[in-house]
């Protein structure tokens, strides 16, 4: 019996044990030191919509810092938090998930994928592919330009060339480009880049009567937000189903966030970014749409959600609505975040709490209210930076119809992810590449490319 008891003790402390003997409490468990009864999660109702008018007009100025109570904000985001979890939207592809554990690579036989070349010279760090409803393939370049592929050829004169303001190096430069969706009435588009002062700049263009020749000097500016470092300035502008335009802004650097940014309310760092470009006011050239969830809050109104470190690239499948949001880690993990279609914002991705669901702050662990990726994976085997892509709705890949495409810009790898009917989601690795996958683009068909910061472009193709 003695016997029996000493093995039963040995196996329960091995079970319980990590690989390097020690027994293990995890983190997240722990509440985080000095927590009042104000820190705690507290049922919220959604916020209201103004009465009179669908735009809440306010006054948007990004040096002006709101009045905030003395108590830290943290809890009010912890209180918002709860709007992140609605049901499950009948018509979305892809279900929010209820379990937060890493999901271990299924590997299946998709062998007929191939990277066609669609341009491998002439373009200098290309960034970002995008469509403006038809089929020409508008190209973002870093140092301030962006060019067009028509018919397989590259145009000489760029589309637009805007280098005498754009500031490049580092994680800066002309980042992005989003087609109003209203593109072939109005001819606006809107653009994310860094200028000589080192800020981030949302500004809105419009197209000459030549229709592959945007006017530079039309530039109207929409947001200018002060950077504190090079790094993590995100980088991303995008319309999303409803028609508002969202952005992507890093916590604005450096390693850590050392100045607080994902989890501070009063700035528009370390967040996403909801803006009615077609309304403004006396201070601003857009509007606070009335449904965001921190309207008439001591919180930055402009606010979608917050907690994020760096969300390179985002995406909304263009069947569900659906919302991807690829944010890229500290030093350990590389995280997907989730919002199905019928969110009502507001959700809190943990920065600079947690890393992906591993405790980024060993004295401030409390991952209450916080919403859990529904991806993860770690920094090894050459990994280090993941690129987000898009949820395939093409048509020369049927059995990947529906699963969400991303890759890592340093191992050049490439997977995609799908739930299964467990709501647990599983990556396969689709393609082993020797490119810097700066991004994902996808054509007005739905068909998807890769933008090698190296200079090339390439479609996916069977």
């Amino acid at each position: 019996m003695t016997r029996l008891f000493i093995l039963l003790f040995v196996l329960v402390f091995v079970a319980c044990s990590t690989d390097d003997g020690i027994i293990v409490t995890p983190p997240i468990a722990t509440p985080a030191p000095n927590v009042t009864e104000a820190d705690r999660l507290q049922p919220t109702s959604p916020p209201i919509e103004s009465p009179s008018a669908d735009i809440v007009t306010t006054t948007p100025q990004v040096a002006e810092t709101p009045q905030v109570a003395e108590t830290p904000q943290v809890a009010e985001l912890a209180e918002v938090a709860e709007l992140a979890e609605p049901e499950q939207s009948s018509t979305d592809a892809a279900p929010q998930p209820t379990a937060t554990t890493h999901i271990q690579s299924q590997i299946m036989a998709i062998t007929d994928i191939q990277l066609a070349p669609v341009m491998t010279e002439g373009l200098k760090e290309p960034l970002y592919l995008t469509h403006a409803g038809d089929d020409r393939h508008f190209i973002v370049e870093k140092p301030g330009r962006i060019r067009i592929i028509q018919h397989g050829e590259l145009l000489p004169e760029p589309f637009l060339d805007i280098t005498d303001r754009v500031r490049p190096g580092s994680e800066r430069g002309l980042l992005s480009v989003a087609f109003h969706p209203n593109y072939a009435e109005n001819g606006y588009f809107f653009v994310n880049y860094t200028d000589g002062d080192r800020n981030t700049i949302i500004s809105r263009f419009q197209v000459t009567d030549n229709p592959n020749l945007a006017d530079a000097t039309s530039e109207t500016n929409l947001l200018t937000i002060p950077q504190p470092f090079p790094n993590h300035n995100g980088g991303l502008v995008k319309f999303g189903p409803d028609g508002y335009l969202y952005v992507g802004m890093g916590d604005g650097g450096n390693a850590g966030d050392p100045e607080g940014h994902g989890q501070n309310g009063d700035t528009l760092l370390g967040a996403m970014l909801r803006l009615d470009v077609d309304g403004s006011n006396a201070e601003a050239n857009y509007a606070i749409p009335a449904d965001n969830p921190f309207v008439n809050r001591d919180i930055r109104n402009e606010i979608w959600a917050l907690g994020v470190r760096n969300p390179w690239r985002f995406s909304f499948d263009r069947l569900t609505g659906s919302l991807f949001i690829a944010d890229v880690g500290q030093k350990a993990r590389e995280e997907i975040n989730f919002q199905p279609s019928n969110s009502e914002g507001g959700e809190n991705y943990g920065w600079n709490r947690m890393e992906g669901n591993n405790c980024f702050q060993e004295d401030n662990c409390d991952s209450r209210g916080l919403i859990p990726p529904i991806h993860e994976y770690a920094h090894e085997n050459g990994r280090c930076s993941i690129t987000g892509g898009y949820v395939y709705r093409g048509q020369q890949f049927p059995a990947l119809v529906g699963h969400y495409f991303f890759g890592d810009f340093c191992s050049g790898e490439i997977w995609a992810l799908t739930p299964d009917s467990n709501a647990n989601w599983h990556e396969t690795l689709l393609l082993d590449t020797d490119y810097n996958i700066a991004s994902f683009g996808e054509d007005v068909n739905g068909e998807l490319y890769l933008m090698d910061l190296k200079g090339g472009v390439y479609q996916l193709q069977p």
